[in-house]
């Protein structure tokens, strides 16, 4: 065979001339014959072998070149017969291999054979891989026609390439098995020629494109591609190239990252070419920022490329890394993502332990400080992953000890981060830090404070002990030598000059004679104790003759030529040595007592240090996680769900390790029990669960005491809502089917009845627990009300009036108002021992003066109309024995001696001789009768009510019953319109019932008879007699239950609610201004008609000097506005002051009270001229800096362009009405924090004659000014341009003024428009009196002021003005009686009025 085969670039050069002995195909087999030349091929494979193909090489050519023209039989024939030709002459190759260099060296095998054979190979391998990449650009194709259609792609595929995926993985291994056969010893000099291997390798490639490839059901595929390119990596030199086709591919195919890092791991491994990852990295490294931002460059391909490589082969990529560390400072957040993770696992996997070098530690600490410096960076998608990557470093236990404070605080302080995903990175980086710390996280900073004082404390003790036991300083010969040397060296040069007078040198010579006895140790040993005392001269000259005497000692040997620079290394070495000498044979002595003493003090010093310094480092610890909890504690009420769920696991993570406070964040995410998003709910239900639910121990019993300790734990010192909040998941506990219910029953009723001892709130925290189990079984408490009175209700009620109330709120438990009962009422008798123990335990508390009988007075209240059988009666016989007793301790101070059937004047007796009564014991005698008031009317309206509808519903039932069938076939046609008229007669009964129950409560419970009436007068007397009864809590619990009466009637009401607003207005006590305003609020609700004129003075108390009553006010107001109670007007303005309150909690409530409004349609919108006509008022007095940050929350509420138009139009308008500077500022101000649009914009420029002549001051010039250079961001070019004309406007006007600006035409318009707006201005009547001002620190108003004028109920009426109402709490009484008396009452019958809407426009 003469010719040889070159592997062409591009298919068609084969047809084409060539070079000399350069095959060229010369028969191309049309289509019609390919399946018989096919044919012929097979049968010669079957006779000749392999080497057929040097004859039949132009079929399988045939087949390329007519590849979109034949059919899928022949291109399955021809794949099959190349891959048979591949495997065979692997075959046959391999029966070479082993004596194929036996015969070239012994030249058995010629040349023209051996190129016989390498023809073959690059023949089949040229054809096998161009048809192989041929067909797999055939299945992608179809893979994406087919994508679209459901189920249309496995039919489509299924006549053609189905067994593609199977015979694609055939063709890769016979490829692999041939390439990894020597085959380098077919060419010359075994140099294979680079068109081979590229044409294996790019067949590979294009394999690789195959969007399928990184799927799990293409591994086998995979797995062979990167074994093929691993062969000709490290056999055939194409590293480089490799190198290369990975960046490229990479910089197309994203999905190949992966597939990438599995390849350079494989081939640096298991094939040994380390080279590569250098190669790839370095190609990634040298890629330019610039490059990297451009589309299409690939940047995030190669960010997960590096991330997963790095997680593979970690060690391998730190010799790199500098070369990516240049990644860090450019703009790709990607690549930065990248070269933190790589850093992430090399300290994760590589750099962690205690086995490090120098050089190994220097590395990790820097890397640790670029991490850290990352935790600031800009893009907060590169944060949040150098916090997880700070995750997994803590949970692997990888981060120094070092690092731990410095990295915590940064993770506390991301969690201000604006970015939401870092929040939850960084509480998962936090919670990583609490599970793995080294600390002990169970001490409070404040358990840690006094340990550490006392233990400082004794290490500076143990400092001063060994500093006054420290030696004299000892000076090292080394240190005299380097004094000494100076002198030594004059005198060596001294005595080695020739002229020296012999007599003198006769004299030291006789002096210095060395003795041969002494030996060359002594004569050293004299020459430094000359040295020592300064006899230079001496030590030199015999240092001289000891060279003399011992030539061959070590000492001397240096001296054979005699320099200056020798015989001072000479003395140095004598004087020196002698100093280290001694030191060695100290060290080789036995250590005294002395010395152990000292190593001992020594090493104490040591451990103390260590101890202090342990210490140091928990508190600190400690003090991070507390500011972290109490941080993440706020965050469980954010309205991100992610972040809530993240904060639930985080506290029930510092839960389980015990961390110190953690309780508060476990009880504060318990209301989210009630959360409206189901997944924040189950996450806190999952939570509990989890944390209290679920106990360890090896028995049930242990089981169930420790469920009971743990939420006791929670229960004890709880509030009521979180009682109620617990309620919920514990009634889940017990009503679900747990193994544990029951044990846990009989462990709660021990500790109750205390069977095993136990403490009080332990107990109190069973018989909550009993409450809560109740509800889900009623049987629990109903079937051992005997128990529960015996133990709480007994005779000792006395002694724990709290255990007595919680068991009463037990009892309340098997209720029907909680248990929502539809049948026949469930109550008990009036003789039953419960209302015996209660009645008794109310009745003997009223005369002792127990702090916690009230709640327990209220609960039982309660439970007795909840549960008893005519509870009016009871309470009525309740309040007599109240009264009772409480005449009788009177009359045992031989006061006064009333017959209490004469109730009513022993009250007033008893009220006019005030000072002989117990004012506490008064005050709970009011307070127990204005529980009664209340819910005798609950009572009324709820179970009444509900009995009677009842019962007409089981009447009506039996007449329908009552009618035989015969009535029922008389129905007619007109069956629909009975029934309406039935609805409207079920509905005018329940007007009747209604109407029945408002009589009752008008007329005959505070009728003489009743004896509720007869506590009235008192209760008035105390409310309007501040000055005689000034007990605090005399006068809170007056005020309290007047308000209760007051809810009986609305004639009750009106008779006083005058003196109820003299109350909230004048008292001195901010607990009753607060109860005041609940109060008011209430009755708002029930009589809205009679408080609605009296509106003014509830936001009054917005303006109250303290922040319990503003905040109580703020909370109020809240709920009356969002639930429509209250209509929303201009005094809004005092909520919106409150944005600015100094009390972060008043602010809080404040911006959700805005929140909420805003949801409101158009609430804020028509609410804000007049909130800024109020707040920009001068008499107000408020600073511009507080008119802004309240202005800035409000208009950040309006985001619809209509409203924003509408808005600069009054704006506007009202510059006309303005007249003072602050005024017009605080206007311009507004108008700059509108997010305004074009259409504002335009609107604005036609206001232009409302604000123009206010132009020239800077408080207006201003905030116009901005709102044209936020206009001009983003603007098309012909906007732009109007808005840079009205700039120049605006300046021209404000520089040279507006007469020197506009034209005369306009000159002629501004006077029109000034006489319009004079005239309009003069019909505007002018307000008689400025506004009274309600902010706070300011003084009101007295009522004084206004003469003698009287003070009468308002009355709403359409045509007087807005007078505002104030009442003066700086009036000096001079009269016991406080009340307002007719006579103060103003003139103006009407406090609070509506104005019509023309008034409203005009002013």
């Amino acid at each position: 065979m003469s010719f040889d085969f070159f592997v062409p670039l591009y298919v068609g050069d084969l047809v084409k001339t060539g070079g000399i002995n350069q095959y060229v195909v010369q028969d191309v087999v049309s289509p019609k014959q390919l399946p018989s030349s096919l044919s012929r091929f097979k049968a010669a494979l079957r006779s000749q072998g392999p080497m057929c193909i040097l004859e039949h090489f132009d079929t399988g050519y045939s087949v390329l070149q007519h590849y979109n023209s034949v059919d899928l039989v022949v291109k399955e024939d021809a794949l099959e017969l190349l891959i048979q030709v591949v495997v065979f002459f692997s075959t046959v190759v391999s029966g070479l291999a082993t004596s194929l260099p036996a015969l070239l060296v012994s030249t058995t095998l010629s040349a023209a054979e051996r190129k016989e054979k390498l023809n073959s190979v690059k023949m089949s391998v040229y054809l096998l891989c161009k048809l192989t990449e041929s067909l797999e650009s055939d299945s992608c194709r179809q893979s994406i026609i087919t994508a679209p259609g459901k189920g249309g792609k496995k039919g489509k595929t299924g006549e053609g390439l189905q067994q593609w995926d199977s015979e694609r993985e055939v063709v890769l291994q016979a490829l692999v098995q041939l390439l990894q056969l020597d085959i380098r010893s077919l060419w010359s000099l075994s140099l294979v020629e680079e068109e081979f291997i590229r044409c294996v390798s790019c067949c590979c490639y294009k394999l690789l494109e195959n969007p399928t490839i990184g799927h799990v059901k293409s591994k086998p595929t995979r797995d062979s591609i990167i074994h093929l390119l691993g062969l000709l990596i490290k056999k055939y030199n194409n590293l480089l190239g490799a190198a290369v086709k990975v960046i490229q591919m990479l910089q197309h195919f994203e999905q190949l990252s992966s597939v990438f890092a599995q390849a350079v791991f494989v081939w640096s491994t298991e094939y040994g070419v380390r080279a590569i990852i250098g190669e790839v990295i370095r190609e990634i490294g040298q890629k330019s920022s610039e490059e990297l931002a451009r589309e299409g460059s690939g940047v995030k391909s190669f960010a997960t490329f590096l991330s997963e490589l790095g997680t593979l082969v970690p060690e391998l990529m730190i010799p790199y890394i500098s070369v990516l560390i240049s990644h860090l400072e450019g703009e790709s957040h990607s690549m930065r993502v990248a070269v933190c993770e790589v850093l992430g696992e090399i300290l994760v996997r590589v750099l962690c332990g205690d086995g490090l070098d120098e050089t190994g530690k220097a590395d990790r600490d820097r890397f640790f400080d670029t991490l850290q410096e990352h935790l600031h960076d800009t893009h907060s998608h590169v944060r949040t992953r150098v916090l997880q990557v700070y995750a997994r470093i803590v949970n692997s236990k990888a981060l120094p000890l070092s690092k731990y404070s410095e990295v915590m605080e940064l993770a506390v302080g991301r969690l201000m981060d604006k970015s939401i995903n870092v929040v939850k990175s960084a509480i998962q980086l936090l919670a990583a830090f609490i599970a793995h710390n080294p600390y002990s996280c169970k001490l409070s900073s404040a358990d840690l404070k006094k340990p550490l004082e006392k233990e400082t404390m004794k290490l500076r003790e143990m400092k001063d002990k060994l500093e006054a036991k420290r030696p004299v300083a000892v000076i090292k010969a080394s240190e005299l030598w380097a004094a000494m040397e100076p002198e030594i060296l004059v005198t060596v040069r001294a005595e080695l000059e020739p002229t020296v007078d012999a007599e003198i040198e006769h004299q030291e010579n006789e002096e210095d004679r060395v003795e041969e006895a002494e030996g060359d140790r002594a004569t050293a040993v004299k020459i430094a104790q000359y040295l020592r005392v300064n006899k230079y001269r001496n030590a030199v000259k015999l240092c001289i003759r000891a060279h003399s005497s011992f030539p061959e000692s070590e000492m001397f040997s240096s001296l054979s030529t005699l320099t200056s620079e020798n015989l001072m290394d000479t003395l140095a070495l004598i004087f020196k040595g002698s100093d280290e000498d001694a030191a060695e044979l100290s060290q080789n002595l036995p250590p005294t007592p002395q010395k152990e003493a000292e190593k001992e003090v020594d090493e104490g010093l040591k451990k103390q240090e260590m101890l202090v310094q342990y210490l140091k480092d928990t508190e600190t610890f400690a003090l991070q996680v507390e500011r972290a909890i109490y941080v993440i504690n706020t965050m469980l009420y954010w309205k991100t769900t992610s972040v809530v769920h993240e904060a639930v696991q985080f506290c029930v993570t510092v839960c389980e390790f015990g961390v110190a406070n953690s309780v508060s964040g476990v009880r504060k995410m318990l209301p989210l029990v009630w959360s409206t998003d189901a997944a924040i709910k189950d996450a806190v239900v999952q939570a509990y669960k989890r944390l209290y639910l679920n106990p360890q121990g090896d028995t049930v019993r242990v089981k169930a005491q420790t469920l009971v300790d743990s939420l006791s734990e929670l229960i004890v010192d709880a509030s009521l809502g979180t009682i109620q909040c617990l309620e919920e998941i514990v009634q889940e506990f017990f009503g679900s089917s747990s193994s544990l219910q029951s044990t846990v029953i009989q462990v709660l009723w021990e500790r109750f009845t205390g069977k095993r001892e136990t403490s009080g709130l332990n107990k109190r925290a069973a018989v909550l627990l009993l409450g809560m189990a109740a509800r889900a079984e009623r049987e629990v408490v109903l079937s051992n009300l005997d128990t529960l009175c015996s133990v709480a209700l007994g005779e000792k009620v006395t002694e724990d009036f709290l255990l007595a109330r919680d068991t009463v709120i037990t009892i309340c438990s098997i209720t029907d108002h909680v248990r929502q009962s539809k049948g026949a009422p469930f109550r008990l008798p009036q003789d039953h021992q419960l209302f015996t123990c209660l009645t008794q335990a109310i009745a003997e508390g009223v005369i002792m003066e127990d702090p916690y009988w009230q709640s327990f007075m209220e609960q039982a209240v309660r439970l007795v109309y909840f549960l008893a059988e005519s509870p009016d009666q009871l309470c009525s016989r309740l309040l007599q024995r109240s009264a009772r007793l409480l005449l009788d301790q009177i009359a045992e101070g031989g006061k006064i001696n009333e017959d209490v059937g004469q109730i009513q004047d022993g009250s007033q007796e008893a009220s006019e001789q005030g000072e002989q009564v117990s004012c506490v014991c008064l005050a709970q005698l009011l307070a127990l009768c204005g529980c009664v008031a209340f819910w005798q009317v609950s009572h009324l309206e709820r179970s009444v009510s509900a009995e009677l509808r009842r019962r007409r519903g089981e009447m009506e039932e039996r007449e329908e019953k009552g009618k035989g069938p015969g009535s029922k076939a008389k129905q007619t046609a007109s069956e629909s319109a009975m029934e309406e008229e039935l609805g409207l007669i079920g509905a005018s009964a329940e007007d009747t019932e209604a109407e029945l129950i408002r009589k009752i409560c008008e007329t005959e419970l505070l009728a003489e008879e009743n004896l509720l009436s007869a506590f009235l007068p008192l209760l008035v007397r105390v409310c309007s007699s501040p000055g005689r009864y000034s007990h605090p809590q005399l006068t809170t619990a007056a005020c309290l239950a007047l308000s209760q009466y007051m809810m009986i009637s609305p004639s009750a009401c009106e008779a006083n609610i005058r003196l109820m607003f003299t109350v909230l207005e004048r008292s001195a006590l901010p607990v009753v201004r607060a109860n005041a305003i609940i109060a008011l609020g209430d009755l708002t609700v029930r009589f809205p008609n009679i408080l609605e004129p009296w509106t003014q003075n509830l936001y009054a108390r917005l303006s109250d000097e303290v922040p319990s009553v503003r905040q109580t006010a703020v909370t109020v107001l809240t709920q009356l506005v969002l639930k429509d109670v209250l209509k929303v007007k201009g005094q809004v303005s005092e909520v919106a002051v409150l944005l600015i309150d100094p009390e972060p909690h008043i602010a809080s409530l404040a911006l959700n009270f805005f929140n909420e409004l805003a949801m409101k349609d158009n609430a804020i919108y028509n609410l804000l001229p007049d909130i800024i006509s109020r707040l920009s008022d001068p008499e107000r007095g408020m600073s511009s800096e507080d008119f802004n940050t309240i202005m800035k929350q409000l208009f950040s509420y309006i985001t619809k362009e209509r409203q924003t138009e509408s808005l600069v139009e009054k704006l506007c308008q009202r510059f006309r009405t303005a007249k003072t500077e602050r005024q017009w500022c605080d206007l311009a101000m507004s108008l700059s924090l509108l997010s305004m649009c074009e259409r504002g914009f335009k609107r604005l420029q036609e206001c232009w004659e409302c604000y123009s002549d206010k132009l020239t001051e800077p408080g207006v010039y201003q905030p116009l000014l901005s709102i044209t250079a936020k206009l001009r961001r983003g603007a098309k070019p012909q906007f732009k341009a109007q808005v840079d004309e009205f700039e120049k406007r605006l300046t021209a006007v404000h520089t040279r003024g507006l007469e020197n600006v506009e034209s005369p035409e306009m000159d002629e318009e501004n006077q029109k428009a000034g006489s319009s707006t004079e005239k309009t201005a003069m019909r505007t009547p002018l307000p008689t009196r400025g506004r009274q001002t309600s902010k706070r620190g300011q003084p009101k108003a007295s009522v004084s002021s206004h003469g003698n004028d009287s003070f009468v109920t308002p009355r709403k009426t359409r045509k007087s003005k807005k007078p505002v109402i104030t009442f003066s709490s700086d009036e000096d009484e001079d009269e016991e009686d406080a009340v307002m008396a007719e006579s103060e009452t103003p003139k103006v019958t009407t406090p609070i009025q509506r104005s019509s809407r023309r008034a409203r426009l005009r002013n």
